[in-house]
């Protein structure tokens, strides 16, 4: 799975690499251009109010599986034409600048396939440019490829539907932090943002620690399919589990935590917000 985040004005669009093209997640194109709260409302409002668009939305937007921080899901994707097409559609004063950025974006893929290691410099500076700083970033950009090891482990091991990895990695969350992705979100005052993107280096260490004994355990004990590989998640989980136990009765302090990583100015205000 080559999934990619490029960035347009400060906005992260995911992009996937399908048939040796990239295709972008269509609702972070609607919200880039649109600043929309609600992507998936305003694509329903743009459907109704172009019939063309609409009938040929079925060649448009192609579901392919996307990495999130619940696993792999299918997300609706346009390749470049698809986006010309629905760009025509959106009344935004970005469309030309998107359009220009579109075209530096497949110029950067050529690169990027000559020079693989361009890709992840660029995420690298993604991470840069919203203010995180240097340490934070080493440890985002290990926990990635400690991630990916897992997923590719999941796929050897006849681990499929997406709904599988979802809670495989709620499992090992859930042994790790003593609370799944989804309550460690509320923990944090997120909705829809990146969980991962939001932890401190502790979250962040742990986090990595949980999924690389998952991996390891994995391969210890030959698990195959979904209900062995999610015995193996849970002991996996587990050893980072007693880990952050040790810490907290050590320290006296949760791991899990209500900081904010994020680096945006919204970001910033939630959390100042929150902790009012």
């Amino acid at each position: 799975m080559d999934m990619k985040m490029a960035v347009f004005k400060g906005k992260g669009i995911r992009r996937i690499l399908h048939n040796n093209e990239w295709w972008f997640v269509i609702s972070d194109v609607i919200a880039a251009l649109t600043d929309s709260i609600d992507p998936a409302g305003y694509i329903k409002d743009m459907r109704r109010r172009d019939e063309e668009l609409s009938k040929g939305w079925g060649q448009i937007a192609t579901p392919l599986v996307i990495q999130t921080e619940g696993g792999p899901q299918k997300v609706n994707c346009a390749n470049t034409e698809g986006v010309f097409r629905i760009i025509q559609s959106i009344p935004s004063p970005k469309a030309e600048p998107f359009k220009r950025w579109l075209a530096k974006v497949g110029y950067e893929r050529v690169q990027e396939i000559e020079n693989p290691e361009l890709g992840t410099k660029r995420t690298r500076a993604l991470f840069s440019a919203k203010g995180y700083s240097d340490e934070w970033i080493e440890k985002r950009m290990r926990g990635i490829a400690i991630r990916e090891e897992l997923t590719d482990e999941w796929k050897k091991r006849d681990v499929e539907r997406p709904k599988e990895y979802e809670i495989l990695t709620a499992e090992i969350a859930k042994a790790t932090f003593g609370v799944t992705p989804s309550g460690h979100k509320k923990i944090k005052g997120l909705e829809r943002e990146n969980l991962r993107d939001h932890m401190n280096d502790l979250e962040l260490i742990f986090t990595m620690l949980g999924e690389a004994s998952t991996t390891a355990v994995t391969k210890a004990d030959n698990a195959h399919g979904f209900v062995e590989n999610r015995r193996a998640a849970v002991k996996g989980g587990g050893v980072a589990g007693k880990a952050r136990k040790d810490l907290e009765k050590k320290t006296g302090k949760r791991v899990v935590s209500a900081e904010n990583y994020l680096a945006e100015p919204e970001g910033r205000k939630r959390l100042e917000k929150k902790k009012q």
